[in-house]
């Protein structure tokens, strides 16, 4: 089932019976965040919430509902992405990158399909006027006040747009970027963009900022929930967002052009923010905001996007996310790009067999990753070649198990960790990039990071010692218990005792 639109996925989450409908007036300031928090920290990442009564600052009630939590399970996940389990985005991926020519003219033509699955989804441009433009408001009249925007915690410095589509457009080649970068609104018709310097959208800034350009900005929110994850994938700058979440969703995204710029826009969003950015202009103050981190990030200085058009849809949805402590919803959307990039990752480090980040790792802080290991000191080359892995560069801690060890079971993880280090011996530090966001470096985007070899050590790296076996139970006498396992009255964990 491919998915076009915000209320088709909300849909979809409420046929499969994790959907929460609140009808009681709920407060856009701090409110809703705290009724998230709490549903986000139930286990398996509580339902999704459609709050369709959400009050304004001013308290008007918003004629938009607000949906969040729409991709905190694994369920919804692979609702928005189309599949029954994640991983099998990654088997198309894997079975894409297998091109080894076959024999003979038949194996040839076998191969067809798997090339054309590549390139058969591109975005198509939709003519007419698209959902996403059925109102359409410019000029004096636009007020972004009217649009249910959340302060999700107390310091934050404001309203933010947390779940948008950021589109901007390389000026040198001309390849589009879509991004998930938070957005405060500043006024009516103001914000302040937060482009984080590894970002692309950032560069793209930068780029036209030197040239003295105007640049045009297109900020989408809502729409088919394939495209709204890909914005939030780590994918290469030549990429085409667009092209992948077709991909993801074995169907064209459809696109729009932007009423007042040359740029794109998902013709099915929900709403849609057109501005620019004036590279004369001074930054702006952005921040503080409650982050991903389960910290306060710093206020600082950002571009200032000025709003020229806001269009939508009659009946618009606005979809927003919360982060803060761990697990938040931003797990799921991490987790699916952890399953999905595994093959592209084995291009290059052939030998990792499975790699995981826990949820209180907050994605950079800490990365447990199998291994093949072939030869000594495999686990040094696998750390160097993760560090040198675009934002896996940003990742605080590695460590390095063997390829028998479960690393989606971070409890298996630490034990056999625990169990197989030497601390002074398997413990590497180096130096590099680290996320904007961590607080705790030694300076802004740079400062050390640790490596930890716990597989196990061969005589070549210099252990001489007998390394004892791990406790398992013989198969014939686990396969007895399973037989007369019915009739001994133990309960299934959940079932009443």
């Amino acid at each position: 089932m491919t998915l076009d639109s915000t209320a088709a996925f909300i849909d979809a989450i409420d046929q499969m019976g994790e959907l929460v409908r609140i009808t009681e007036p709920v407060n856009t300031h701090l409110e809703i965040a705290e009724i998230s928090d709490r549903v986000m920290k139930q286990p398996g990442g509580g339902p999704a919430l459609l709050f369709e009564h959400a009050l304004l600052p001013d308290g008007r009630t918003s004629p938009m509902p607000v949906a969040i939590n729409l991709f905190g399970s694994m369920r919804r996940m692979c609702l928005a992405l189309g599949v029954d389990r994640l991983d099998e985005i990654g088997d198309r991926i894997t079975n894409m990158l297998d091109l080894k020519v076959p024999e003979g003219l038949i194996g040839k033509l076998a191969m067809l399909p798997r090339l054309a699955d590549l390139t058969k989804f591109p975005p198509r441009t939709k003519g007419g006027r698209p959902a996403c433009q059925e109102v359409v408001v410019t000029g004096e009249e636009i007020d972004l006040d009217q649009i249910p925007f959340l302060q999700t915690w107390p310091e934050d410095g404001g309203r933010y747009i947390t779940l948008p589509m950021v589109i901007t457009t390389d000026p040198s080649r001309g390849i589009r970027n879509v991004g998930m970068y938070r957005v405060q609104v500043l006024g009516k018709d103001r914000l302040a963009m937060h482009w984080q310097r590894h970002k692309v959208g950032a560069a793209h800034w930068r780029e036209m900022a030197q040239r003295g350009e105007t640049m045009p900005v297109v900020i989408a929110i809502g729409g088919d929930p394939a495209s709204v994850y890909s914005g939030s994938a780590p994918l290469p700058p030549t990429i085409d967002e667009f092209l992948f979440a077709g991909f993801l969703r074995n169907a064209p995204v459809t696109l729009a052009k932007a009423v007042t710029c040359d740029l794109d826009v998902p013709a099915e969003s929900d709403i849609v923010i057109e501005g620019y950015i004036d590279p004369a202009e001074p930054l702006v103050m952005e921040g503080p905001f409650g982050d991903h981190t389960g910290f306060y990030s710093l206020a600082d200085l950002y571009p200032q996007v000025h709003v020229t058009t806001v269009t939508m849809r009659k009946h618009p949805i606005y979809p927003a996310t919360l982060v803060g402590p761990p697990p938040m919803e931003d797990y799921y959307l991490g987790h699916a790009t952890e399953r999905i990039f595994l093959p592209l990752l084995r291009l290059t480090i052939p030998e990792v067999v499975d790699y995981h980040m826990p949820a209180p790792g907050i994605f950079h802080n800490l990365v447990f990753v199998s291994i093949d290991k072939q030869y000594p000191g495999q686990a040094y080359k696998v750390m160097n070649a993760l560090w040198g892995q675009g934002l896996m560069s940003l990742a605080k801690v590695l460590v390095i198990v063997d390829k028998d060890v479960n690393v989606q079971d971070p409890d298996e993880a630490w034990w056999m960790t625990l169990n197989n280090i030497d601390p002074e011996r398997d413990v590497r530090f180096t130096m590099g990039p680290v996320d904007v966001l961590d607080h705790s470096s030694r300076a802004f985007t740079y400062g050390s990071k640790m490596g930890i070899d716990a597989t196990r050590k061969w005589p070549e790296e210099g252990f001489t010692r007998e390394w004892p076996d791990i406790l398992r139970m013989d198969d014939a006498t686990k396969a007895r218990v399973d037989a007369i396992w019915s009739r001994l009255g133990i309960p299934t964990p959940g079932e009443p005792t």
